[in-house]
């Protein structure tokens, strides 16, 4: 008797947990993805991987053939049935904020898509009592013995329908054919290459930390390492109207399924080599360790795209610039699942999530994802990282950063711009910048772009708007008198910005006329004391950095969704966009949202949410 093939073996849960600590608003969304994990444990060493694969009883399964090519990734979500029953006003909410993570996502990476249903694995581990060893027996390597205990396919605490699953058989005698079927196989999921379990519920890990989020686990992989399931956790306190907003709870599913996809500490070591961009999959070569550390003690990513994407993001080259990776939650010598705060502020991989105004699908980010191996990454889309851009090798080390070599970073306590010049902000520090200093905005009324942040007095000349941006200024207005009050120390004003070209632009202060800000100078402004400082290569260069509502968009990927809402990603627009001068990006976002609808009943790929039959829960 041949032994079965090896994609009907157990892929060992791969608990890669994340965690998502959210603070008051404006406060930082904090990640504690390795702490979890490794309280979980990992993959046992050398366990074989599974392929998805259609069951047909009485026949041995063969393997599906490889498609021509990629294609966007379909990821399905599914309620399980551990989660209670939802309000109307929980699911809306879960459900916006699901389909935007997942479309966006989707519209980034494509795989070799599953042929027939996706069917996930049993554990042989846990419904045999023994395996026939004797090598030379027919049933070498199979079940001899059913466990009596076996019950279910857990992931997470999360029980997994038994039609997702393949069935298993016992082969009582190691020589003879005789099986014995323990239990049927499932009808698997069509038209699914990724499987997203949803639980929604207050879990014990929620009640015990109540500004917990989210966590999520990786549930079973490929023959080729791709992952194929996992389990994304969400505090359902956290759908409550007092404390959900739509664009943080977004971010924070995009970061789990960007870590369930492969951007895992124990998964680095399973990324597979490519001959070609447009190569994906088992075919690809393992490319061995990708992680190892710099001169300076830090543990850095060495793979093709991703030291490519930030040599183009610093504007510099080296045989030491990987994708830096946090150390402050990898033991001395380890290695974390998330990019280094100080070099990648912003990143939607970064360990600690700001303002969603401040994260960024960022380049390097997606590059991490093309090296996979598993997935072609659209890297055009990524949106633009702008810490640190051009900053040279040096950028984000602890020697430099506390010397104010970088305009990025600041000294004392003072008040001044977040970089991205949207909101005001104050300098701080927190433990994963390790003593290095950044303005961050501030928790209440930073946001330069809302109106409602104006105030009464205004002896600085603010004007808040959408078309404002924060300055670095100390003007104080002249009064009735004829008279200046007393100075004021340079901090973050709002002013009203108007773009002539890339990096050139106009301001205007209340009651001003619109003058030319020359880019890395200073400007008066008659009626007033003091000076307006012009930011250099931080306005009007980037297409994309704007206020929420009207960020600049691009085509989602071919998909479309059950619902049919209208809900597109913000993500970054053709390169040939970003160096229009920003007066031009209006028009641009209309004949976009033109072409859209009318090539939008032509998409076809899918974002589905459904519910677990026993709850009765089909979103």
């Amino acid at each position: 008797m041949v032994p079965p093939p090896p994609q009907r073996l157990w892929v060992g849960m791969l608990v890669v947990m994340a965690m998502v600590v959210v603070e008051l608003p404006g406060a930082l969304q904090r990640c504690i993805y390795d702490e979890v994990q490794a309280r979980a444990g990992g993959v046992p060493p050398n366990q074989p991987r599974v392929r998805a694969q259609t069951r047909h009883p009485g026949r041995r399964s063969v393997a599906p053939p490889t498609p021509a090519s990629p294609q966007p990734i379909r990821i399905r979500t599914w309620i399980v049935k551990e989660s209670k029953n939802l309000s109307e006003d929980e699911k809306e909410r879960l459900e916006a904020a699901v389909e935007d993570a997942v479309r966006t996502v989707s519209s980034l990476l494509s795989v070799n898509r599953v042929i027939g249903p996706l069917l996930l694995s049993r554990n042989i581990n846990k419904y045999c009592k023994f395996l026939w060893k004797n090598s030379a027996s027919a049933n070498y390597n199979r079940c001899g013995r059913a466990n009596s205990s076996y019950r279910n396919e857990t992931c997470l605490d999360v029980t997994i329908p038994d039609d997702h699953l393949a069935g298993c058989d016992i082969y009582p005698q190691a020589g003879s054919p005789l099986r014995i079927q323990l239990r049927p196989g499932g009808a698997g999921l069509p038209d699914t290459d990724f499987l997203l379990y949803l639980h929604i519920q207050a879990t014990d890990k929620c009640r015990a930390q109540p500004d917990v989020s989210a966590y999520a686990v990786h549930c079973q992989t490929d023959a080729g390492g791709r992952p194929l399931a996992g389990v994304v956790v969400i505090c359902r306190d956290r759908l409550t109207a007092a404390t959900h907003t739509h664009q943080p709870a977004v971010q924070t599913v995009i970061h789990e399924l960007f870590h369930v996809l492969g951007f895992s500490k124990d998964l680095f070591h399973t990324w597979r080599h490519c001959s070609s961009t447009s190569q994906v999959g088992p075919g690809c070569s393992l490319r061995g360790r990708v992680t190892h550390s710099d001169g300076s003690g830090l543990m850095r990513i060495y793979s093709p795209s991703v030291t490519s994407a930030l040599q183009t993001h610093l504007a510099a080259a080296g045989p030491e610039l990987g994708g830096p990776l946090e150390n402050l939650d990898a033991a001395p010598g380890g290695v974390s699942s998330h990019w280094e705060s100080r070099l990648l502020q912003g990143s939607i991989m970064a360990a600690a999530l700001g303002d969603p105004t401040t994260v960024r699908i960022d380049p390097l980010t997606l590059a991490a994802l093309q090296d996979t191996g598993w997935y072609t990454v659209d890297l055009n889309r990524a949106q633009s990282l702008v810490w640190g851009h051009g900053e040279g090798a040096m950028f984000g080390s602890l020697s430099t950063c506390q010397n104010k070599s970088s305009s990025f970073f600041c000294t004392g306590s003072g008040f001044g711009c977040h970089y991205l010049h949207l909101h005001k902000g104050e300098c701080q520090t927190d433990e994963y910048l390790e003593g290095c200093r950044v303005y961050k905005p501030l928790k209440n009324g930073s946001e330069c772009w809302k109106e409602e942040n104006s105030r009464e007095e205004n002896r600085s000349g603010e004007i808040f708007g959408f078309h404002s941006r924060c300055f670095f200024s100390n003007l104080t207005r002249q009064n009735q008198s004829g008279f200046f009050g007393s100075s004021s120390s340079v901090g973050g004003r709002c002013y009203r910005l108007r773009c002539t070209g890339t990096n050139r632009y106009q301001l205007q202060v209340s009651g001003s006329d619109w003058l030319d800000c020359p880019a890395g100078g200073a400007v008066q402004i008659e009626g007033f004391q003091g000076l307006v400082h012009c930011p250099d290569r931080r306005l009007c260069v980037y297409a994309d950095v704007s206020p929420p509502e009207h960020q600049v968009t691009t085509f989602p990927a071919s998909i479309t969704s059950v619902s049919q809402k209208e809900t597109w990603s913000s993500l970054r627009p053709p390169a040939e966009l970003t160096a229009v001068p920003a007066l031009c990006v209006s028009a641009a976002v209309c004949l976009l949202a033109a072409a859209v609808a009318s090539v939008r009943t032509r998409c076809s790929c899918r974002v589905r949410i459904h519910a677990a039959p026993q709850d009765h829960m089909d979103l």
